[in-house]
């Protein structure tokens, strides 16, 4: 009896695309390899194989949160430059898994807790800005409004 191979893992959603181009991206301008890249990780305490990086990059390993910071941390950047497109132009666009797709300066004003990702009406009648200020961050990070 023969089984047929397994399918591919294929990640689809549009963070996991971004996660696996921006690992290669910026493991390649360190002129790493994925060996160099795995070695690092292992070091860091969270061990990744080359193979399984090399994976990732392909979108064919799912990142999990763990794996997310780690890589982040050893890369040296926030997580947020893995999430996203290197790219804050309100010209260029960001898509988002459970979003869509924004402009690229108002997905890193939200991954950075600046803004919601929401348009905000003029007078914030609803008071989205405050409610998400109040949420998503810490009191000592909270924007300052109207001054200090």
């Amino acid at each position: 009896m023969t089984t047929s191979p397994r399918p591919r893992t294929q990640i689809t959603d549009p963070t996991g695309r971004q996660v696996a181009a921006n690992v290669r991206r910026l493991r390649e301008a360190k002129g790493w390899s994925t060996y160099d890249l795995s070695r690092l990780l292992a070091a860091a305490g969270r061990p990744i194989a080359a193979s399984a990086i090399a994976k990732v990059e392909r979108a064919e390993r799912r990142v999990d949160v763990g794996d997310l910071t780690a890589f982040a941390a050893v890369l040296r950047v926030n997580p947020t430059a893995l999430l996203l497109p290197f790219t804050d132009s309100g010209a260029d666009s960001a898509e988002i898994t459970g979003v869509g797709t924004v402009g690229a300066d108002a997905a890193w004003d939200w991954m950075d807790g600046e803004m919601p990702i929401e348009r905000i009406q003029p007078g914030d009648p609803a008071g989205a800005l405050l409610q998400f200020q109040f949420y998503a961050r810490p009191s000592r990070r909270r924007l300052q409004l109207g001054g200090e």
